[in-house]
């Protein structure tokens, strides 16, 4: 999530089972056995088996618990003043060689009997299935396409339909195993090469990383991948379910609240042809129904007890067939009447929308505005920002590259009629009242929400890197320097990392937030007539130096976040009392993250948000470019975001002000 790739390996976008690899084999082997699709059906034929290096990733570490607790307390001393630090450092040692310690035994025991997963993946599938808030604002992130350098091709028709075809196409791919790898290279010279392609596809499965491994090259984990598609997320009581069903062949497309369907698959596995989903969607778009007096999709966006309950009255109702249609379709399309006017809208737009042309339980949706403008808004339980992002940028390159829809193209003559179902669902006065409800609920969450966004044109990555500095840890010391200014405090600060190196990781959290960024920032803010310009410099130094290393620690699964939550799930799943250490004001404290920020630059993606996770925070999203640096981020009315942007943009032309040798105003 999200380039994503910070240090040695992705960083993705923010926020918090066992993945079915057997069954995704299963459903390979059906794809690749149709040889009958044409190359065309496919965005590449890799020589290296999609999923070749599965198999022999390594396993997710967990860290030494004294490490563990040696770095939480590092994190914690500039949240502390000096009596709640000696607080909370007692209770972590007592922590360390009592509970603390019998319990990590306990996990690393667990561990070793599950070496087919990692020891986060069934706990951070739990934490985010049984949260009962809503998806929107809460979980569903959005990242929006660039526009088509093509100004003709952003019609809101020919990018649908080329879009709608090559998701089929990376879908096709990845499920005929012919998807190139999902590879981080270090040495692309050597390992992503031709030569070696051919070398290592005769490697076996169970050895292949090592290989990869030997010219610096770092396969990750794709075990998310076969969710994709054809799933969505089940409201149940108590905790929702996954479903995926890998035989849907239907594409399900939103329109004023109107929710239709139509085959883009055949009989056969192979694509329908591009022309017949040009008319299909041609149909949809000229539709003339109005829109939907009970948008069903607002559902999606009610609170999942409640949203549990509406469903197992539509289903009583008779509308089972219909849900049924809408959870196994390929993905979501979701068609808006509205152009945008500006960067704020779209974020709006593709973060939360109206509500009722939108289905946020489908893994991915993909949203097409009146204007061309697209964007995918994911739901977060069934993976992390690495696959969407691989996706999203596959699909970009493929319908920029090689359209298979032309502004001037002439549909299909076939009979969309016959061929498009829109759905139709049977309300009473109770479901009614409980779309009526939702979307009351809906409105007044999303009238809470700001976002604004900052582009700094002053320097960006290239100077930075000249500078020998890490252009993430410049970018997080900005957020540290504004919140200072705005607030006068140090607070919890939040970055997620992707652990995609090793058999199905997930994330670990960075912890930008330290005794560095406090000295520095404060030198930077109240006193910087104190320090020489060499002074200053050099705290630019420590900090980028220590941010780097709590990079590199948590891609390589040396964080103490992931180790300590899943220490505390494993205490509740026992029914154990828990430890004081989670009971600590500090704990509460340093997890409620009044700073999440996550960063994302890819040619494919213009910009990414999500909503603060927090009610007193901010939710940043960010970027790093070759001579700019952009923000687009998010409050609720206990912060002025605006003015934080200023108070970034006043940091980073600080910063960047000391590097050029300039005193600071």
């Amino acid at each position: 999530m999200a380039a994503f790739l910070s240090a040695q390996y992705a960083v993705c976008l923010r926020k918090p089972g066992l993945i079915h690899l057997r069954r995704f084999a299963v459903i390979s082997a059906r794809y690749s056995s149709s040889r009958t699709s044409s190359s065309a059906d496919y965005l590449h034929q890799s020589v290296v088996p999609s999923m070749h290096y599965q198999k022999s990733l390594p396993r997710l570490p967990i860290p030494k618990l004294e490490d563990t607790i040696r770095r939480y307390l590092a994190a914690q001393k500039p949240l502390l003043d000096g009596d709640q630090f000696a607080t909370t450092e007692k209770i972590a040692q007592d922590f360390l060689n009592g509970v603390g310690k019998e319990l990590h035994e306990e996990l690393v025991v667990q561990d070793k009997n599950n070496k087919h997963t990692s020891y986060i993946s069934g706990p951070w599938f739990d934490m985010y299935l049984s949260a009962r808030d809503s998806v929107v604002l809460n979980s569903n992130p959005f990242m929006s396409f660039n526009p088509d350098p093509k100004e003709e091709y952003n019609e809101q028709l020919v990018r649908s339909a080329n879009m709608v075809c090559s998701a089929v196409r990376f879908m096709k791919t990845l499920r005929a195993g012919l998807l190139e790898p999902e590879v981080f290279h270090l040495n692309p010279a050597k390992s992503d090469t031709d030569s070696f392609k051919n070398f290592i596809r005769w490697v076996p499965p169970s050895l292949s990383w090592y290989g990869a491994y030997m010219v610096n090259a770092y396969p990750l984990d794709m075990s998310q991948y076969f969710r994709l598609f054809n799933s969505t997320r089940i409201p149940k009581r108590g905790g929702d379910e996954l479903f995926s069903d890998e035989k849907g062949r239907h594409l399900l497309v939103m329109r004023k609240g109107n929710m239709y369907v139509f085959d883009v698959v055949d009989r056969d596995g192979n694509m329908v042809k591009p022309a017949e989903i040009h008319s299909h969607l041609k149909y949809i778009l000229s539709d003339s129904t109005q829109a939907a007096s009970f948008p069903l999709g607002i559902l999606t966006s009610e609170n999942r007890d409640v949203w549990a309950g509406l469903r197992e009255k539509l289903v009583a109702t008779g509308n089972a067939e219909a849900l049924g249609l809408v959870d196994s379709a390929l993905f979501c399309l979701c068609l808006d009447e509205e152009s945008m006017r500006d960067h704020i809208h779209i974020s709006h737009n593709m973060l939360h929308g109206d509500g009722c042309n939108r289905w946020y339980d489908k893994s991915f949706s993909i949203i097409i505005a009146k204007d061309g403008q697209a964007a995918i808004n994911f739901e977060h339980a069934w993976g992390d920002g690495v696959a969407v992002l691989r996706f999203q940028n596959e699909v970009f390159k493929d319908t920029t590259e090689k359209p298979l829809v032309h502004p001037g193209s002439a549909p299909a003559a076939v009979d969309s009629a016959s061929a498009v179902r829109r759905l139709q669902f049977h309300l009473d006065r109770e479901l009614e009242n409980g779309v009526q409800k939702a979307k009351e609920n809906f409105d007044l969450a999303i009238s809470k929400l700001t976002i604004d966004a900052m582009e700094f044109k002053k320097g960006g990555k290239e100077q930075l890197k000249k500078s020998k500095l890490s252009p993430d840890a410049v970018a997080q010391l900005s957020f540290q320097m504004a919140f200072l200014r705005q607030y006068g405090q140090t607070v919890a600060t939040y970055e997620s990392c992707s652990t995609a190196a090793f058999r199905h990781g997930r994330t670990e959290t960075i912890r930008p937030a330290t005794v560095h960024t406090k000295r520095c920032s404060h030198a930077f803010v109240h006193e910087p007539s104190k320090h020489s310009m060499e002074e200053l410099r050099a705290m630019l130094n420590e900090c980028s130096k220590y941010h780097s290393q709590l990079t590199k620690e948590a891609a390589m699964g040396q964080g103490f976040d992931r180790h300590l939550f899943a220490l505390r799930y494993l205490a509740m799943s026992k029914g154990q009392a828990l430890h004081s250490l989670y009971t600590d004001p500090a704990y509460a404290a340093i997890n409620h993250n009044i700073l999440s920020t996550s960063t994302l630059t890819s040619p494919a993606v213009s910009l990414g948000g999500f909503a603060p996770v927090v009610p007193d925070g901010f939710g940043v999203g960010y970027g790093v470019h070759d001579n700019w640096i952009g923000c687009n981020v998010s409050s609720y009315p206990s912060r002025d975001v605006h003015e934080f942007l200023q108070c970034v943009h006043k940091s980073l032309e600080d910063i960047f002000s000391v590097l050029e040798g300039k005193p600071l105003s």
